[in-house]
């Protein structure tokens, strides 16, 4: 029974499972049809979906592309823009010290140009920068107008060679130089042009060792050098430059190192040279050195200071100096010419046209004495100065191209000086010019010098100067103007009185450089000195140097001295000084300070009457009032009746009383 159920249960469950099996393969059979169309489906859309993504993958390729070509063109044209700007940048920034490894003529012409320019700007400082408290600095002003001077003699200069640029900008403050600064400077200038003769352009070793050659002959040009002065500045701060000179050094370095070991080797002035300790101040002429080279310095960095209107400042000088325009009223229409023309000229002389070399200067005089008189004439290498006076410039013109060009031409009618003379100025008249005469035998004796205030410059005059020059403190000559006054004295000797100790070096830079006549400098140091030596001139003496040796034996047994108002307080020889005082001045020693001028007078009398002497002349400046001038001449008399006492209206700037004790 339970095998029979067993049986029927095995029987069921095979009748129930075939069945089942039947439609599972049906099943399957759909599920392979739908899997198949699932698949080819699937593989439909894979390939639309492969499709797709190949065309997005392409298109945003190509959209990077795009994107990564314009983000290139946008950094092209942004390092485009930057390059420019740098570009724009570069010409404008200042040089680096690797720039200027060698300099030429034209970076010399406008470093010489920044240097004026630079002095200009203080030299109201340096001139404040006086030993003595008085209105009298002149240093300043003096080294300004003789380095425009060699500014001026560039400026039309054309070459960028070095060597030919440094000899004018040289040979101009040469002629220009005024004062014992200037002339220093000027010195110092045509030592370092020396150094670099046949030089087109200079690297820093070949300039230091000119300017070493500079140094050398500034002190060459002072007959007892003092250090703590502009010489020792010079020559310590070249030395440092010099010294610190590498293969790596460059035009910039150079300078550098000078104009600092300048500065400082400045500052220390004043612990070498007592008398500048004691006035509280630094040595003028090394700052005006230092102005200059600080100018050069900063031409060199770029600083952009030298505009037109600074390069026009340069030209003032000539508007300063500027002669006041003739009376054109003097020569009229029917006015017939008597005096003839006063004929100047600076010729460059040409090698197409002559041998520089062998040129002859004597057959050029020859020929100016055969159209004319008071003829001058002296080379300095390629130039030429010319001074006649002659009824024919024309003639002297003509010829004078024959060899050379001209570089300046003068020629004025000396009618009209005349009419000046008549009218009451100052110059006298000048001897007519002969057409064609041969020239007037040249007489002995001449005699030049240096004065300031009217009735001064008379009395000179009256005692035979030939040829007065204007100037005194504040106002010093320069080369040129002792060269310009020798060209007018018509003698084999000529006397020169410079009147000043900070015009001596001019004056005798001038004797050095004229050829035309003999010239002897007397060492007066002041108008009064020299006013006496000139009155114990004896011209009949045939020989020259006696004359001289006589005159410069007088300077010393003449007393002189001068009260000046102050400017300053300062403890000077003891002596205590308030601003406003009268200070009483002997040589170069302060006397004694008061606050009142008449008594400042009276002391000062005194101290230079101590002694032997007899004779006393008091010069009366333009600032002393007939009731100061009465008042002390009635003390004088009064307090030294056995002294002879004389009073002149001199006229001079600055000093109220100058006195002259003999």
């Amino acid at each position: 029974m339970a095998e029979d159920k067993k049986k029927a249960t095995s029987s069921s469950s095979v009748k129930q499972t075939a069945p089942k099996t039947t439609t599972q393969t049906a099943k399957k059979a759909i599920k392979r049809e739908d899997v198949a169309k699932i698949a080819e489906s699937a593989k439909k859309a894979a390939t639309t979906v492969k499709k797709a993504a190949k065309t997005s993958v392409n298109q945003t390729a190509v959209a990077i592309i795009k994107v990564q070509d314009a983000t290139k063109k946008k950094a092209e044209k942004r390092k485009a823009e930057r390059v420019a700007a740098e570009k724009d940048l570069n010409s404008k920034k200042k040089p680096t010290w690797q720039d200027i490894k060698v300099m030429g003529g034209n970076l010399l012409s406008k470093m010489a140009k920044g240097g004026a320019l630079q002095l200009r700007s203080n030299a109201e400082e340096v001139n404040k920068l006086n030993v003595f408290p008085v209105p009298d600095g002149d240093t300043g002003d003096n080294m300004r107008m003789t380095i425009e001077s060699g500014v001026a003699a560039i400026e039309n200069l054309e070459t960028d060679n070095l060597a030919d640029v440094m000899k004018a900008f040289s040979h101009g403050m040469l002629l220009g130089a005024r004062g014992n600064s200037g002339v220093i400077l000027s010195q110092f200038f045509a030592g370092t042009a020396k150094g670099i003769e046949g030089v087109d352009q200079a690297d820093p070793a070949v300039f230091g060792r000119a300017l070493q050659r500079g140094v050398a002959q500034a002190y060459t040009s002072v007959m007892t050098p003092t250090e703590g002065t502009i010489l020792t500045v010079a020559r310590e701060a070249v030395e440092y430059a010099v010294s610190r000179i590498t293969p790596e050094s460059t035009i910039q370095t150079l300078f550098a190192d000078l104009v600092g070991e300048m500065h400082a080797s400045l500052e220390r002035t004043p612990e070498i040279l007592s008398v500048l300790r004691e006035a509280g101040v630094v040595d003028s002429g090394g700052a005006g050195l230092f102005y200059i080279m600080d100018g050069f310095n900063r031409v060199l960095n770029g600083d952009e200071f030298l505009d037109e209107e600074g390069f026009a400042i340069l030209t003032e000088k000539k508007q300063e100096t500027s002669a006041p325009e003739a009376d054109l009223d003097g020569f009229g229409p029917d006015s017939v010419m008597t005096y003839g023309y006063c004929t100047e000229l600076l010729v460059r002389l040409q090698n197409s046209k002559t041998n520089i070399a062998t040129f002859d200067i004597e057959a050029l005089k020859a020929f100016l004495a055969s159209v004319g008189d008071s003829v001058v004439a002296f080379q300095t290498d390629s130039i030429v100065k010319i001074h006649v006076h002659t009824l024919t410039p024309e003639k002297v013109l003509a010829h004078c191209r024959t060899f050379g060009e001209f570089l300046k031409v003068k020629i004025e009618n000396m009618s009209l000086q005349h009419s000046s003379v008549v009218e009451g100025e100052k110059e006298e008249a000048p001897a007519p010019a002969k057409e064609e005469a041969p020239v007037a035998p040249l007489k002995k004796y001449g005699v030049v010098a240096v004065c300031t205030g009217p009735g001064i410059e008379q009395l000179y005059r009256d005692f035979g100067t030939d040829e007065v020059v204007e100037g005194g403190q504040t106002q010093n000559p320069s080369t040129n103007d002792f060269l310009d006054a020798f060209a007018k004295v018509n003698a084999e000797h000529i006397f020169v009185f410079p009147n000043n100790g900070n015009i001596f070096m001019a004056a005798q830079q001038a004797a050095d450089i004229y050829t035309a006549a003999k010239i002897h400098v007397i060492p007066s140091k002041n108008i009064g000195s020299g006013y006496v030596a000139l009155s114990t001139a004896n011209f009949e003496c045939e020989d020259a140097e006696t004359i001289a040796n006589e005159m410069t034996e007088a300077l010393g047994r003449v007393t002189a001295g001068y009260v000046s108002p102050s400017i300053r307080d300062a403890e000077i020889n003891g002596v205590t000084i308030k601003n406003g005082d009268t200070i009483g001045i002997i040589g170069k020693e302060i006397i004694l300070s008061n606050p009142d001028q008449h008594a400042a007078a009276l002391s000062l009398t005194e101290k230079i009457l101590e002694g032997d002497k007899f004779m006393l002349t008091v010069f009366c400046g333009k600032d002393a009032t007939p009731e100061q001038q009465s008042a002390l001449q009635a003390d004088i008399q009064k307090n030294y009746p056995a002294v002879e006492s004389y009073f002149i209206d001199g006229g001079q700037d600055i000093y109220p009383f100058i006195f002259v004790a003999e």
